[in-house]
């Protein structure tokens, strides 16, 4: 069984949204939503935490919505 196209669309969109978050939780102080050029004083100095298992979290709590 397959999932209707829509779904799937919202399904695609909400992990990009969430991979979006996330990285601006990583990396970003300040500017989040970009409304403003990026500039170095947005980014946090020390960074905690990383990027590499993120996506797949996010995946998993996608499908288990």
């Amino acid at each position: 069984m397959s999932l209707p196209q829509a779904m799937l669309n919202r399904m695609n969109a909400y992990w990009r949204a969430a991979n979006y978050l996330s990285v601006g939780q990583i990396y970003l102080c300040d500017n989040p939503l970009l409304k403003r050029p990026l500039e170095l004083k947005d980014i946090k100095q020390l960074i905690l935490g990383h990027w590499g298992t993120t996506p797949g979290q996010n995946f998993i709590y996608l499908h288990l919505n």
